[in-house]
């Protein structure tokens, strides 16, 4: 077995791989032509969007919509970078809600959080041990 997919599900799949296009970077692999499923560039594990009504129905009423007016759900997606304070500023330039500027844990890492539009949590980090 191995990890393969982390499906984050959105309010709007396109404008989410706009977005973390402009916030982090990353290229869209793949876009379904029905706009509820979309995929980012991100390497080995995919980081992929499907729409709302994608994750109602795939889980038969047992599904809750994450809320950016909310506390973030319990789960985080983190990117590492070699330079957070930089990667924070572009991501809150591009829409992005500032939880957590960077700061450095007694460990060495440097860390900073933010909030993707549609309301997940997102760790900017060093690589541990940089």
């Amino acid at each position: 077995m191995k990890f393969g997919y982390t499906i984050v599900y959105v309010s709007s799949v396109t404008e989410a791989l706009i977005f973390y296009k402009e916030a982090f970077g990353f290229e869209t692999r793949f876009l379904h032509d029905s706009n509820q499923y979309g995929e980012l560039d991100t390497g080995a594990t995919v980081l992929a969007f499907a729409s709302h009504a994608m994750g109602e129905m795939n889980l038969g009423g047992q599904y809750q919509k994450t809320d950016p007016n909310a506390a973030p759900l319990g789960i985080e997606l983190a990117f590492v970078t070699g330079n957070v304070e930089f990667a924070f500023a572009k991501a809150v330039a591009a829409g992005a809600i500032a939880i957590k500027p960077p700061i450095e844990k007694p460990w060495g890492q440097v860390v900073a959080y933010v909030r993707a539009k549609d309301g997940s949590l997102i760790e900017l980090c060093s690589p541990i041990g940089s």
